[in-house]
């Protein structure tokens, strides 16, 4: 099957893209990584009008579009190939999980999500949730439900410096009784997919332009055949997991999203290893710009369900022939 976006859907693409380059992102990201946010929420309100965080907002409430998987992922693709940071993921996570919340949990929280007024994230269990210290709306999720978080602790490390790992101070209003639900996994897994999708082809994009314009022997590195094998390898990874995550957002069954998701973090996870080996020791220097890629893609591979989490639930729906 041949899965290609109609003309509305590709502007929308366009459109987002000649934001986030006018935006100077890049920037953005390195402002974000040192916690000053004020860059970044001036762009995450931009990327709100243009209707981003409302595709996950259901259109009986005050702003809302959706549900419009398919959409979001178009747009997700765009915000990782421009290495947008915040909890992007998690806002829209949060958008699915209020919308099972009573109406008037939902009609307090959700229309602001959907305006970009409010950042959310999401913690799970003991991990850590992203960008607390940024978020308005923190939600806890436990076995017992979902929580209003009222705070979180110190701001922790991460191997991507843009995604800043806060915990969550347990306790907080009951705003769902049990724990996250299937849906709301699904619709993570599915953006973070788009994301990393977009990572991988910022980051082949780059590094063909790179080898292009780097010589050895009197000639670009890029005419030999084994740097073409590597980007060839790259690319045809990237396209094959671009069907599985749009069709994916076609069905949003669980299983199908979870081999987007590995498939897409796993493509975005080897075009990060060629585009360093390719660019050389200039590719580790976190002052070079393909740094803010390189991390993203490292970080996204694990976030929401690691491969071989992903990879068994495939396995467990291919078992059961529930997909």
């Amino acid at each position: 099957m041949r899965f290609l976006l109609d003309a509305e859907q590709r502007a929308f693409a366009a459109s987002l893209d000649a934001l986030l380059t006018a935006a100077d992102t890049p920037a953005v990201v390195r402002d974000w990584s040192r916690g000053d946010h004020t860059s970044g929420r001036a762009l995450w309100s931009r990327v709100a009008q243009a209707g981003v965080f409302a595709l996950a907002v259901p259109e009986t409430h005050d702003g809302g579009l959706g549900p419009r998987p398919v959409e979001l992922a178009v747009a997700f693709v765009e915000l990782g190939r421009h290495a947008v940071p915040g909890p992007l993921v998690e806002t829209v996570t949060a958008a699915i999980l209020l919308s099972g919340a009573d109406p008037g949990t939902a009609e307090r929280l959700l229309p602001p999500l959907a305006s970009g007024g409010t950042i959310a994230t999401v913690g799970v269990g003991t991990s850590y949730a992203l960008d607390g210290d940024a978020a308005g709306l923190r939600l806890a999720c436990s076995c017992d439900g979902i929580r209003l978080s009222p705070g979180h602790g110190p701001v922790r490390p991460s191997l991507d410096p843009a995604r800043r790992l806060t915990p969550l101070t347990p306790g907080g209003e009951l705003l769902l009784a049990g724990p996250l639900t299937e849906q709301a996994l699904a619709w993570a897994r599915l953006a973070t997919a788009a994301q990393a999708l977009g990572v991988g082809l910022a980051l082949l994009d780059r590094t063909v332009a790179h080898v292009k314009q780097r010589c050895q022997f009197g000639v670009p590195v890029g005419s030999f055949q084994a740097v073409r094998h590597r980007l060839a390898d790259a690319k045809i990874g990237l396209e094959f997991a671009r069907p599985l995550v749009f069709g994916a957002a076609l069905t949003m069954r669980p299983a199908e999203v979870a081999a987007a998701k590995a498939a897409a973090c796993e493509a975005a996870y080897r075009t990060a290893r060629t585009a360093l080996q390719l660019h050389g020791a200039i590719g580790y220097t976190a002052e070079y710009g393909l740094s803010l890629w390189l991390t993203k893609a490292r970080a996204l591979r694990t976030a929401w369900g690691d491969p071989h989490a992903c990879r068994a639930l495939v396995v467990s729906a291919a078992g059961d022939r529930r997909w």
